[in-house]
């Protein structure tokens, strides 16, 4: 199994698992390598050096960004950290939210006019339906979805 460091041509880094590099070749070829974060088709493979096996050497420790950091705290992270906190941000959403699809709008006037149970929801809505969603006074944030989450994740 190959690793790669993957980057899109706007500036995102995430890594890539090929059977070979022939594999990745291909899949390049066949424009089926797109950015997780903003589904850019224009993925280059960065260069890196070799993994080496040292037996019991000990792995350089890694700076793992904090769950739920400060605005002022965010603004300090390296841009890789900055991604890897946006996606598991990401992950924490489409696992504690129901998707109401295209019928958000609704759902979210829905609830906010008591006529359902309030529950958290997510869904699309286009740009004029947000916008009269929060003059009406109903709080929504709008979020862009990686198109690889809306399937299972691996």
């Amino acid at each position: 199994m190959k690793v790669f460091d993957l980057h899109c041509g706007h500036g995102h880094v995430f890594e890539g698992w090929f059977a070979s590099e022939d594999d990745f070749q291909q899949q390049q070829a066949r424009a089926l390598l797109a950015c997780p974060l903003c589904g850019d088709l224009s993925v280059t493979k960065l260069p890196s050096a070799p993994r080496l096996n040292l037996g019991g050497a000990a792995a350089p420790a890694r700076d793992a960004a904090p769950a739920a950091a400060a605005p002022a705290a965010v603004a300090a992270l390296p841009p890789a950290a900055l991604q890897a906190a946006w996606l598991r941000m990401v992950r924490e959403v489409m696992a504690r939210t129901e998707d109401v699809g295209e019928r958000f709008a609704e759902e979210a006037r829905r609830m906010h006019h008591g006529e359902t149970d309030e529950r958290a929801i997510r869904g699309q809505a286009t740009r004029e339906q947000t916008e009269e969603l929060l003059e009406e006074g109903i709080a929504v944030l709008p979020l862009p979805i990686p198109a690889g989450f809306e399937g299972p994740l691996q």
